[in-house]
């Protein structure tokens, strides 16, 4: 969402003249785009803020200026202490609010001083956004939805970003088209909670009523180039059966999805608000793999939150393996200001949260490591994306999401070609481009990724 958002910041700011630079040193203004749902990442913009301090001393000193800016959820959020901790910052606003860049600007020039707006404005930004121009890479962003509903315990989401909003139906597929006319064949669909996006139907439409995702998704394959599409980041809550069943009936939906569980233990997702048992979630995984056996799938763990035991710690480790995953993010539970968990009671010590993260990464890496593996000696269709960073290399990302490098040439960059996957790395694969032989060496198939039973294995 903040790589979005960043680049739409750009946008607006371009007709008066701003460019986007490389390093901060010398900048007109440099914006911190920030993130407000860990601690860690919170604290990031602090550090940061005064590092750019000097810069912004060492041109005044040289009689020119430099604005210093916090946007996003830190923003929203912290924008009082902000200012109270870093006098050198000029401008705080929003995530609702980064369409008035302009006019932020001008007021900071005329009235000087400091400026901040952290208000929700009554008016659609993305109406007010000016309409994209180019693409800058084959793969892109899009936002479709904003805000949640849902009051997890843990998350500061509902109060930096609001309620649920969700973008027009023909405003998302206008937008999509520039992309695809622009030169981008990937689309990467946004929101907090993006599967729970209701927008509004196209114009003439009016009596079907509100869309869902899932019709959204069809609406978006007819789009003539538009090979392939993702969406993130999901609620178990929202994962409806049309949704599920498009991931067996649309080609350009790739099998990847995020889909965060949190925890393992039902009294812990009580406690969270998560509104679904463990069991509920293992049931939606056997559907969402029934419709799509080969889809990998990657989520988002929390350890350590209030109250949490060793057996609750131990039913996350259970679910984990029980479903096996493809990547997945873990974090321990940090306690963010305004939110329902950061004042309950029982809060877990540091030193074991530390030891239960521990053992949840190595149980993630090992499956993340037997599904990469899975892969060696696969055919697996990869859209190049851009150079690498060794001379006569490409990269280019697989159906499910990872980096694949190969031997070639500039001239693959946004087309969909067939790889052999030849090695893996953590994070990577590594295969060269496709002979005619390889097709009939090689079965190519349908995957089947199951749980850790089969070790993720089911690729061959």
């Amino acid at each position: 969402m903040n790589v979005y958002d960043s680049g739409r910041m750009a946008g607006v700011l371009a007709p008066l003249g701003f460019a986007p630079v490389d390093r901060p040193d010398d900048a007109d203004m440099v914006i911190l785009n920030t993130c407000h749902i860990r601690e860690k990442a919170s604290e990031k913009v602090y550090s940061e803020l005064g590092r750019l301090k000097k810069f912004k001393a060492r041109k005044t000193q040289t009689g020119t200026s430099m604005v210093i800016a916090v946007a996003g959820c830190v923003a929203q959020a912290e924008g009082v202490e902000i200012l109270r901790r870093q006098p050198a910052v000029d401008l705080i606003f929003g995530p609702q609010s980064y369409h008035r860049l302009p006019a932020l600007l001008a007021r900071l020039a005329h009235e000087g001083g400091q400026v901040m707006e952290t208000d929700f404005p009554a008016e659609d930004k993305f109406a007010a956004l000016p309409a994209l121009t180019a693409a800058k890479n084959v793969t892109a962003f899009l936002s479709i939805q904003e805000g949640c509903d849902k009051f997890c315990t843990f998350c500061v989401v509902p109060y930096t970003r609001g309620a649920e909003f969700s973008r027009p139906v023909g405003d998302v597929v206008r937008e999509a088209r520039a992309l695809v006319h622009g030169g981008v064949r990937e689309i990467t669909l946004l929101g907090q909670n993006v599967n729970a996006y209701r927008g509004a139907p196209p114009a003439g439409r009016e009596e079907e009523g509100r869309w869902s995702l899932a019709r959204l998704l069809g609406a978006l394959t007819q789009i003539e180039g538009l090979e392939r599409l993702r969406y993130t980041t999901s609620h178990p809550r929202d994962m409806g059966e049309d949704l599920i069943a498009a991931h067996d009936t649309l080609p350009q939906l790739m099998p990847s999805l995020h889909l965060p569980v949190q925890s393992g233990s039902d009294r812990i997702l009580t406690a969270m608000n998560r509104q679904h048992s463990a069991q509920d979630y293992r049931v939606l995984v056997d559907a969402i793999r029934t419709a799509r056996p080969d889809i990998a799938l990657s989520s988002d763990f929390i350890v350590g939150f209030p109250g949490e035991t060793a057996q609750d710690f131990d039913a996350t480790l259970k679910l984990a393996a029980e479903v096996g995953y493809a990547q997945a993010f873990s974090f321990k539970y940090s306690p963010r200001p305004g939110t329902p968990g950061a004042a309950l009671a029982d809060q877990v010590p540091e030193t074991e949260k530390n030891a239960r993260l521990a053992a949840l990464q190595e149980l993630l890496s090992a499956q993340q490591h037997a599904f990469n593996a899975a892969c060696t000696g696969r055919i697996l269709d990869v859209l190049f994306e851009k150079e690498g960073r060794h001379a006569g290399q490409m990269v280019g990302r697989s159906p499910y999401l990872q980096a694949v490098h190969v031997t070639g040439g500039p001239d693959l960059a946004g087309r969909v070609t067939a790889v052999i996957v030849e090695s893996t790395g953590a994070n990577s694969l590594k295969g060269r481009l496709v002979t005619q032989q390889d097709w009939v060496d090689v079965n190519h198939s349908p995957a089947t990724i199951g749980g850790a039973e089969s070790g993720l294995a089911g690729l061959e």
